[in-house]
């Protein structure tokens, strides 16, 4: 089983992250609806939605929102919140969902990279481009892999609600790779995480591949440029050019 499988259903996913600031992620948002003039009412894809935190807010602004997420748990925690304008559905993001649909396709988090080729990544990029309308725009918004690398931390331990987090980094073969062993009442779990490093070269190739044209790349959630060496995050917005 491929990890994030296993990963993401676990409770201690959601615990280890519980930490993430739901303002920035908010502001974050906000900033991404007026750079593209969004309007109420569009329709939005939130690919790799988790818990639905953001398409739960999307939807509130006004926008027919759907997310989806490999992760049957998330989905059934999902489906609470569900109503006329906000639906949620088990997907993989390497096949086609509802193709020529959505004004705006959104990728948050450094929810991409889990896959083991760059043949994977594609299929999830042209999958995404199928999804939007033509002038439509897909968000990405991933780790800037050359600042993760140089500040990568490879032991640290995190304590939270009383569950100890032994966790260890270290990169191999062009990933980043992560393990993490869980204390819980005596009891041990282990899992991990594997993301590939990408950059922006990486995704404007695969997007050339679908159909997509970069208009914007940012650095961090206030949409300021993006910087290599110094930048918190790779944000970059395309538009399907083709029909």
């Amino acid at each position: 089983m491929e990890w994030y499988k296993s990963w993401f259903d676990s409770p201690y996913y959601h615990i280890l992250y519980s930490y993430r600031d739901e303002n920035e992620a908010k502001l974050f948002l906000d900033n991404i609806i007026s750079h593209l003039e969004l309007k109420s009412g569009m329709k939005i894809l939130d690919a790799a939605c988790g818990r639905g935190r953001h398409s739960v807010y999307l939807n509130r602004k006004g926008f027919d929102v759907t997310g989806y997420d490999l992760s049957a748990v998330n989905c059934a925690y999902n489906k609470k919140s569900e109503c006329k304008t906000l639906h949620f559905f088990i997907h993989d993001m390497r096949k086609p969902f509802r193709e020529n649909y959505f004004n705006v396709a959104l990728n948050l988090f450094s929810s991409f990279g889990y896959f083991e080729t760059e043949d994977e990544n594609r299929l999830a990029i042209r999958s995404l481009g199928k999804s939007l309308i033509k002038g439509g725009r897909l968000v990405i918004d991933f780790m800037n892999a050359e600042r993760a690398v140089k500040r990568l931390r490879k032991e640290e331990i995190i304590k939270v609600k009383g569950i100890v987090f032994k966790i260890s980094k270290h990169t191999e073969s062009n990933f980043i790779i992560k393990t993490i062993e869980v204390e819980d009442n005596a009891c041990i779990h282990e899992h991990s995480e594997k993301v590939m490093l990408l950059g922006r070269s990486h995704f404007e190739n695969y997007f050339n591949e679908a159909g997509l044209k970069t208009t914007s790349v940012f650095g961090n959630y206030n949409l300021e440029p993006f910087d290599p060496a110094h930048s918190e995050r790779l944000i970059i917005i395309a538009e399907k050019i083709t029909g």
